[in-house]
């Protein structure tokens, strides 16, 4: 859910657009707010479940009525997810950890960061900030049924809501990833044992804990004869498996992000040669070969490192042609520092979109290329 402390400014947006996950609602701070395909899905399940409830709920109701509320409540429920996952984004942007953007899919709805929370704090402020939003609604529309004549359609209309709100914000405490209580419970076994890795071990075990609990409720319901059973059913079986997946996903997330014990950079690198950026590219091609090569101008400028892919292209037509037309620019975020912590070089490969990058010394000079398949082969034979 995470770069510079300067704020970005909001596009606004006139109209709904289809953008990659879903249909763009609006943004915040540039943070898109996506409506996935899958939504519509999950809220008509609940429409359809919940519809016989309000019959028992608010007796005399006609069909209509119990139709239209049940409606309601789908559209309250994604609403509240909807400023639950806005609690997120703004408290991660505050912190200066930029947002990828935010999807509502199905029962749930995710905010994803471009990188991962730098310390425990973080992770727990921002993980807190959904259940306190949902808490705080759920209060204020239980404050407002006070006001709200009792058995009439406004008054199950505002229950609806907090009892919306009250859920997304007690649900998301549960202590197992991917809810935010299992990130609240990652940052405290980070901050104890100042690992991160730990942290998300012990919040994985607690999500399969919780996908285990609910499935557990929703077969005591159905055994019990509960009137709520098959809406119980349904939500819980498809939470449980969003729940189980997530916690996979983490723990997945976290293997490939922790970075091997007694492992440094500079054992990954290749070996690094200057060339001329004029160099005829099937030149560069062959002394490339187990090496990363740094094409340098006339000037001193490095015009990028070879793009062997591109390279092999070029030199089948032009062999001659200057090895500088398959260069790959040599950006800010493709330079690594050789003495930088190893879980931080790993993060900074996973969020940048290159194959290789140039590793630095102290002062600057080229050290060696790290190409993003050597860091994937080290990490796993480090799982194996």
């Amino acid at each position: 859910m995470s770069a510079t402390s300067e704020q970005p400014r909001s596009r606004p947006r006139r109209y709904f657009t289809v953008a990659d996950g879903g249909l763009l609602l609006f943004r915040v701070q540039d943070v898109p707010v996506l409506l996935a395909p899958s939504w519509w899905i999950g809220s008509l399940v609940v429409i359809v479940l919940y519809a016989p409830m309000v019959d028992r709920l608010l007796p005399g109701a006609s069909a209509a009525t119990s139709w239209v509320l049940s409606a309601a409540f789908a559209l309250l429920l994604g609403l509240s997810v909807l400023l639950h996952e806005l609690g997120h984004v703004v408290v991660a942007l505050r912190l200066g950890i930029p947002v990828r953007r935010l999807r509502l899919f199905l029962l749930g709805g995710l905010s994803e960061v471009a990188r991962t929370p730098r310390e425990p704090r973080q992770e727990g402020l921002v993980a807190a900030a959904g259940p306190i939003v949902s808490v705080l609604l759920a209060l204020f529309c239980g404050l407002l049924l006070l006001a709200v004549p009792s058995d009439t359609a406004a008054w199950l209309l505002v229950a609806q809501c907090a009892v919306a709100n009250l859920a997304v914000g007690l649900f998301n405490l549960l202590p197992g990833l991917p809810l935010d209580g299992g990130r609240m419970l990652r940052a405290g076994v980070w901050a104890l044992t100042g690992t991160r890795a730990r942290g998300t071990k012990a919040a994985v075990v607690g999500g399969g804990v919780v996908a285990a609990a609910l499935l557990l409720w929703a077969i005591f319901g159905m055994a019990a004869g509960s009137e709520d059973r098959w809406l119980r059913l349904g939500v819980c079986v498809v939470t449980a498996w969003f729940v189980a997946m997530g916690a996979g996903g983490e723990l997945a997330a976290e293997n490939n992000r922790s970075w091997p014990d007694g492992l440094v950079v500079t054992d990954l690198v290749r070996p690094v040669l200057q060339l001329p950026a004029e160099s005829p590219v099937s030149d560069a091609l062959s002394a490339s070969a187990g090496r990363g090569v740094v094409l340098v101008r006339a000037d001193g400028v490095a015009a990028g490192l070879l793009d062997e892919g591109e390279a092999q292209r070029l030199a089948a037509t032009s062999p001659q042609a200057p090895a500088e037309l398959a260069a790959e620019p040599i950006r800010a975020e493709t330079v690594l520092l050789a003495s930088e912590p190893g879980e931080e070089i790993a993060e900074r490969v996973r969020e940048t979109a290159a194959w290789q990058f140039l590793v630095v010394d102290d002062e600057g000079r080229p050290a060696g290329v790290l190409r993003r398949e050597d860091l994937r082969v080290a990490f796993a034979r480090r799982a194996h």
